[in-house]
């Protein structure tokens, strides 16, 4: 594919802040002339070149002498096409002071570079055909990354190995649509194709694929978005004292006093891997008062949008441990898919401390805890990964998002779908159309079949330099 946009862009890559490097880098077909202008001498290609970045502007300034030097530091070439985006890409690597980074991208702006775009880099690599639209992402994963795992998942991703899974699905799919696709053209042979038994079977292998692949995905969504986990119940259950063993500090104020947490509290905490985003509430009851009312109104906000609802109990006031008949409210609130984990809290001063251990005859599972001891943590981080739907992890995760899962879902559906009305009528019209649209929502995960404001969506959330 060939990149429309002929600017050559500038942005520095990276972080904001300071630091012993920074980096100023610059794609497209003036990248090598500003380069060489700024640092006044010739780039070879893939050698690192020492010298002083200055700016003719800058000449008789009083920052910067009568040298118009901006900086010192090591210039890298890299021509198209065996560069990141696929055009001459420059890079230049001086000190990591903002106002120096500052000044040298001015310099490449004034030669003639525009400012690029949030995520234009990797962009225009993916528009020149450098990477895939899943590789693309895999490198804002990897930035993003809140866990070791999640940024291995993001590596894979980048390597390919979640494009090639996808890729050889798409090729299965291509291929069972040919052979569908030839008998009914050729309805007089005198063997009927459709009704041999390879379709069906290659149907159930591709589903098998596409069922293995989606569950992957969602392992690696869950590793890279986290799961948002809400501490709901009564005032004085002990919610905010269970943020601070989840988080392993004292996130929060913990008293005697009924009504002490206000308002929402975040904790950020990661278990085996999985990114948990703790939200500890108001407690929930009856209240006259102003503040409290609207602690407790936010409470009800979060709840709705939580993945997971931890309903906290008084084991030593309550031995109930059916969550409707705790609180109706709450299993009743908690949108779709979110789930309900009965915590029973303070076994410590009940009779309950022996019993610690998941129910698993209960509909929703149970879990006996102490957050002042620390009894029962390490079964109710169990049960967390669990209600995640947290499988072990292993090497042949990929990092996946939201949107890949969806596509994977349709693509589901679909097949689902196609299997049974091909079994019931044999209809090879009907087989043929779903594969074709199965193979477009495949398509979408890698960039193949993409609109614009998809593109325009996903690289807009990518970093500047990136």
């Amino acid at each position: 594919m060939i990149l429309l946009d002929s600017d050559t862009i500038a942005a520095i890559a990276t972080a904001p802040g300071k630091g012993g490097v920074g980096i100023v880098r610059l794609s497209g077909t003036k990248a090598r002339v500003i380069g060489e202008a700024i640092c006044n001498k010739n780039l070879p290609a893939r050698s690192a070149i020492f010298c002083h970045f200055s700016d003719a502007s800058l000449s008789g300034d009083d920052l910067s002498g009568d040298s118009g030097v901006i900086d010192q530091g090591i210039a890298l070439y890299f021509a198209a096409p065996a560069s990141f985006t696929g055009e001459d890409v420059v890079e230049l690597h001086g000190h990591g002071g903002p106002q120096v980074l500052s000044m040298l991208l001015a310099a490449c702006v004034q030669h003639g570079a525009r400012l690029a775009r949030p995520g234009e880099f990797s962009e225009r690599a993916y528009l020149n055909d450098k990477l895939d639209l899943a590789q693309a992402e895999a490198i804002a994963d990897l930035i993003d990354a809140s866990s070791a795992q999640a940024a291995r998942n993001a590596v894979h991703s980048l390597q390919g190995q979640f494009s090639s899974a996808i890729n050889t699905l798409v090729e299965k799919l291509i291929g069972l649509r040919m052979y569908v696709e030839a008998a009914i053209d050729f309805p007089e042979e005198e063997i009927d194709f459709l009704a041999d038994g390879k379709v069906a079977a290659q149907l159930s292998v591709l589903r098998a694929e596409l069922d293995n692949i989606l569950q992957n995905a969602r392992q690696g969504a869950l590793m890279r978005e986290g799961l948002q986990v809400v501490i709901a119940g009564k005032p004085n259950a002990g919610k905010s004292s269970l943020l601070n063993a989840l988080a392993g500090r004292d996130a929060a104020i913990v008293t005697d006093i009924a009504g002490t947490t206000r308002d929402v509290l975040r904790e950020h905490i990661n278990i085996d891997g999985l990114p948990l985003h703790i939200i500890d509430t108001a407690g929930l009851r009856d209240s006259t008062d102003a503040v409290e009312q609207e602690g407790i109104r936010r409470a009800w906000a979060e709840i709705e949008k939580a993945d997971l609802v931890l309903l906290l109990v008084d084991s030593s006031s309550s031995k109930e441990t059916d969550p409707d008949l705790l609180w109706r409210e709450v299993s009743q609130q908690a949108r779709p898919p979110a789930k309900t984990l009965v915590v029973q809290n303070k076994i410590d001063v009940s009779e309950l401390g022996e019993l610690n251990q998941l129910n698993s005859d209960a509909q929703d599972s149970l879990v006996r805890v102490s957050a002042k001891t620390g009894t029962g943590l390490d079964v109710l981080k169990a049960a967390l990964k669990e209600k995640a739907g947290m499988q072990n992890v292993g090497e042949g995760l990929f990092s996946a998002r939201s949107r890949h899962v969806d596509a994977l879902l349709r693509s589901q559906s679909l097949l689902e779908d196609a299997a049974q009305r091909f079994s019931g009528t044999g209809a090879g019209e009907l087989l043929a159309e779903d594969l074709k649209l199965a193979q477009q929502y495949l398509g979408e995960i890698t960039g193949q079949f993409s609109n614009d404001e998809l593109l325009g969506r996903i690289f807009s959330s990518f970093c500047i330099g990136k």
